[in-house]
């Protein structure tokens, strides 16, 4: 829980500096380009399907009429358009997460590498098309599973744990991939990803609640409605800092985790190897037998010269 706690603050950290500040603008320019083009070829007619469609069924009109009598007819003109925002946002949620694992997460793990781990082997186990795949995966089977979850949505506890809980599932296997593409070996991203999946998930799950804020700009109703070129672009930004926050925080988790992985790795691999056993002294010889042969002959007298007497 340390680790968590102490990446999250990094993170948190890491968010003021410039270049996060910076790269975080680049999302928000497309993404809102993006929605203004689409809204000016498009708005009208998805509004008038919508309220079309609302039409159809006769519950939505009684309450409609009770909300009249209480003096709230001033909704029923504006629900439609809210309407249209609120499907909306998952798609606004699902681009700005992409554009974010896209632009900014490399930048960003480069930076929180060089700055805390500059001595740390980058291994690159994920390539650029299998990280691209990976999200692009990931990001349907969560499109999958909160289509075929929104019926639930009508049961009220329900609707505030299934989005969060598939948005956390969706950025923890985003973010936390490609916080290990260049660092880690396939098999060490494997092992971390199994070693710490919970707390993967819950970090997901948060950064999933805090991209519900957004939301809350949708619930002000028919007050802020016209104010929604405006809004459009600062929930964006707000998606795109969360993200980038998110991305951040599985950085410095994922490559601590890393640097522990690899110094627990070498420790194991030097307490494997054998150790060398000691051989016993050689025995002692004797002083005798460790003499040469010839220090035990007796030296003989040196010739005597000719014609000596």
């Amino acid at each position: 829980m340390s680790l968590l706690f102490d990446s999250f603050w990094r993170a948190v950290a890491y968010c003021l500096h410039p270049r996060v500040v910076a790269l975080s603008f680049l999302p928000l320019i497309l993404m809102v380009a993006l929605s203004f083009g689409l809204g000016y070829f498009f708005w009208e007619g998805a509004v008038a399907s919508v309220a079309a469609w609302l039409e159809a069924y006769e519950l939505l009109q009684a309450f409609l009429g009770w909300l009249e009598r209480l003096g709230l007819g001033a909704l029923r003109t504006v629900f439609a358009p809210l309407l249209v925002l609120v499907l909306a946002t998952p798609v606004i949620v699902l681009l700005c997460l992409l554009l974010v694992a896209m632009f900014m997460t490399p930048a960003m793990v480069d930076l929180v590498g060089q700055r805390r781990y500059p001595a740390l082997e980058r291994k690159h186990g994920g390539s650029l098309l299998v990280s691209v795949l990976w999200s692009l995966g990931s990001t349907l089977l969560a499109v999958v599973v909160l289509v075929v979850s929104m019926p639930l949505w009508l049961v009220p506890p329900l609707v505030l744990i299934l989005p969060p809980l598939i948005w956390g599932w969706l950025t923890y296997r985003v973010f936390a991939f490609d916080a290990l593409a260049v660092h880690a070996s396939s098999e060490e991203r494997k092992q971390i990803l199994r070693d710490n999946r919970g707390t993967l998930l819950l970090m997901g799950v948060f950064s999933g609640y805090l991209g519900a804020a957004p939301s809350l700009l949708w619930a002000s109703g028919a007050m802020f409605i016209a104010l929604a070129p405006l809004l459009v672009p600062v929930a964006i930004w707000i998606y795109t800092l969360v993200f980038a926050f998110a991305s951040l925080w599985f950085a410095h988790f994922s490559l601590t985790a890393l640097q522990r992985l690899r110094a627990a790795s070498g420790v194991a691999v030097l307490d494997a190897e054998p150790r060398e056993t000691a051989l016993p002294p050689a025995p002692s010889l004797p002083l005798e037998a460790a003499q040469p042969a010839a220090a035990n002959t007796t030296r003989l007298p040196p010739p005597e010269p000719p014609g000596a007497p």
